[in-house]
């Protein structure tokens, strides 16, 4: 067993959040700020047909903090192998345990995470004190990526839904309500979907999954000028909010994988959003196909711009990650175990095969 708090040396103090009085929008009752709970998450991979030197990497829970998780310890064991933490100390919070396993050695990995979490809002009725973001995190989460241009037909369509906004806070809200609006949840994706976002406005076809339509409000966000992320991660526990749609079912969360997304205000800071979760409400939420004029599509698109319910754990906010030791290119993002065989990348999206399996237990 090799065992570190890597959380150590970069420190898990959070700042405190300033809840707002009026409680989550659309809620009877305001969260507590105090109300922590805390998640051993635990990924099992096995890779079924090894061939030659095999590489497996696992992602592990944020590395940086937040005022919605603390990262507590990342734990490993790779029985005949070798494995190491990795990605402390970047921006994107990323950090993944990568190992290697000889030839003739039964390949498996097993990963925990413990993390404490507490539902999180944000007042927009009411400015808040919050440290500006330095030059480069302004430009890092400015930037342009694989999947996330911010030139050419992402800003075109950027510009046209913010014209007339006025305030920083007025573009945020314009291009959730577009997306909410614009986009839709399609069941048949794999997996959370690509984040493709350029080919999603190039043909038109506004379907897909939490990782295009968040990635799609990201990269908006980015092309009219608001600092903007995806919060790669997966979903911990069942909602308590209502929502049998927005939670994990059972303590085996193998495919419970959900991305988010922040978007920074000068005058609030980061914001959470998740515009995707209002289409998985309007497709899944019993009986199903619900209108957006439903009460509980409505409660959720209010609850959804400015507050999550962290029945989840972020892993990080990474684009085009490279593994260690990869002989393959960057991943366009983590949010699923990854592993290489000399015959090449396994199926990431496909567990049974690969093979892995997550679970989640409150401690």
């Amino acid at each position: 067993m090799d065992r570190r708090d890597f959380l150590r040396a970069a420190g898990i103090a959070t700042a405190g959040v300033a809840w707002p009085r009026r409680g989550w929008p659309g809620s009877a009752e305001a969260p507590s700020s105090g109300d922590w709970r805390t998640f051993d998450v635990v990924t099992r991979v096995e890779v079924l047909q090894p061939s030659g030197l095999t590489r497996v990497w696992v992602p592990t829970a944020l590395a940086v903090q937040t005022p919605y998780q603390k990262t507590l310890d990342n734990s490993f064991r790779a029985e005949g192998g070798t494995a190491r933490l990795v990605g402390e100390g970047n921006p994107d919070g990323v950090g993944m345990v990568a190992a290697e396993f000889p030839a003739g050695v039964r390949p498996v990995l097993l990963v925990t995470s413990r993390a404490s979490t507490r539902n999180y809002a944000v007042d927009l009725a009411a400015p808040s004190a919050t440290p500006k973001l330095s030059r480069a995190e302004r430009e890092h989460f400015l930037r342009s990526t694989t999947l996330l241009p911010t030139g050419g037909i992402v800003r075109e369509r950027a510009v046209e839904i913010t014209r007339k906004a006025h305030t920083d806070a007025d573009k945020a809200r314009a291009i959730y309500e577009w997306i909410v609006e614009n986009t839709f949840r399609e069941a048949k994706v794999r997996g959370c979907g690509t984040g493709d976002i350029r080919a999603m406005l190039d043909t038109k076809n506004l379907g897909g999954k939490c990782a295009d339509l968040n990635s799609l409000y990201v990269g908006l966000a980015r092309a009219a000028g608001l600092p903007a992320r995806d919060v790669y991660g997966i979903r911990t526990a069942k909602s308590e909010l209502g929502y049998k749609s927005l939670g994990a079912s059972s303590a085996t969360i193998t495919k419970s994988q959900h991305c988010r997304a922040e978007v920074h205000l000068a005058s609030h800071g980061w914001v959470p959003v998740d515009p995707a979760d209002v289409r998985k409400v309007v497709l899944e939420e019993p009986p199903g196909n619900r209108e957006l004029h439903d009460a509980m599509v409505e409660s959720a698109r209010t609850r959804l711009f400015g507050s999550w319910e962290m029945n989840w754990m972020a892993y990080n906010f990474a684009h085009d990650v490279a593994l260690p030791g990869s002989k393959q290119g960057p991943v366009a993002f983590l949010m699923y175990p990854q592993a290489e065989t000399d015959q090449g990348r396994l199926d990431s999206l496909d567990p049974d095969h690969f093979k892995y399996e997550i679970t989640s237990t409150e401690a």
